[in-house]
């Protein structure tokens, strides 16, 4: 068993909050994305949060830190975007290893750092691997419903490459997250596995999924008992939901994954859903009192921020969550109870 997992049987963890969120504070030029290792790079970069890890990458610590600070037990990598399908966009196919590798690096350090202040209390990475931006069960073209963007073995071999970075690079568990597509998510765990096989090294993985709108559905048409269903062969630490709909929407779906699986649960909704200009207005203290219900009804075991939520977020979820004990849950397993 690893030091997360005799943590998790424990307590209630805590989650970082947004990466981006974060960085957008910083308000990066182009120039600064670029820094001088990429200053005549033949594509634009600005946005491409993942080369920051190198040409930020103090920028990238803080932040890490700053969730620690604010009572956080696992931050995720700066690796969202970090696989070859997602890097295409920015012509940095190429750079994917060390974009992983050195995203690890830098969390992994700062984790390090405050476990050595509280022993008792020690910090874990999460590699976070991203939905990339195709899907492998629909069709971007309306006239060509049955053509794919992309196929099962690309993103097995892109998702295998990323893995096995992050892996190199320290992390303590590998995050599959905001899953919209579940083969997607099938292929980076599918991956996963032939890594870890291959090696010979056991690794927890976390699983985060994605509701998409108040259908209650992932963008590829999966209801939460079918999401649960579909990768209940795979060994997971975990399973979740994070992204898209704010907490009190995100409370009936996570209902069904703890009424159904025997994993710990996870959730990291984001602060509300987004305004008019897409900024998200929910305070700290309004998103505290909506997961107490998650709280009170014992549905959860690892509990976070996405979008809009920052480490004052954060802090007031840590606080919360002091008071209350973890839902009761199995280890690497993903038995279901009753669908």
């Amino acid at each position: 068993m690893t030091t997360l997992e005799k943590a998790l049987q424990n307590r209630i963890l805590v989650l970082d909050g947004a990466m981006g969120t974060m960085l957008q504070r910083y308000h990066f030029t182009e120039a600064d994305f670029r820094g001088e290792r990429f200053k005549d790079h033949r594509h634009p970069v600005q946005g491409n949060n993942d080369l920051l890890s190198l040409t930020q990458p103090e920028a990238i610590a803080t932040i890490h830190a700053n969730y620690f600070e604010a009572g956080a037990d696992i931050v995720e990598t700066n690796t969202f975007s970090g696989t070859t399908i997602a890097m295409a966009d920015y012509g940095m196919e190429d750079l994917v290893y060390e974009l992983n590798y050195e995203s690890a690096k830098i969390a992994k350090e700062v984790a390090r750092e405050f476990t050595r202040k509280t022993p008792e209390k020690p910090r874990f990475v999460a590699g976070a691997m991203g939905p990339t931006n195709k899907t492998a069960s629909l069709s971007p073209d309306v006239n060509n419903p049955g053509f794919r963007a992309i196929s099962f073995e690309e993103l097995r071999v892109a998702y295998k490459q990323q893995a096995a970075a992050l892996l190199d690079g320290g992390v303590d568990v590998l995050l599959v997250e905001t899953v919209f597509d579940t083969l997607n998510a099938k292929a980076a765990l599918f991956a996963i596995e032939e890594l870890k096989e291959e090696r010979n090294q056991q690794v927890p993985v976390m699983l985060s999924g994605t509701i998409t709108d108040a259908s209650g559905r992932t963008l590829s048409g999966q209801t939460a008992e079918a999401f649960l269903i579909s990768v209940s062969h795979v060994p997971l630490l975990s399973i979740g939901f994070n992204c898209a709909l704010g907490a009190k929407q995100l409370t009936p779906h996570l209902e069904v994954l703890a009424r159904h699986s025997n994993l710990a649960v996870s959730a990291y909704p984001n602060a509300g859903l987004p305004n008019a200009f897409g900024e998200y207005d929910e305070t700290p203290t309004e998103m505290a009192r909506q997961i107490e219900t998650y709280l009170d009804k014992n549905l959860i075991n690892i509990i976070g921020g996405c979008c809009g939520t920052t480490p004052e977020h954060i802090k007031a979820i840590a606080t919360l969550v002091e008071k209350y004990s973890p839902r009761s849950f199995s280890l690497r397993t993903n038995t279901l109870k009753s669908v």
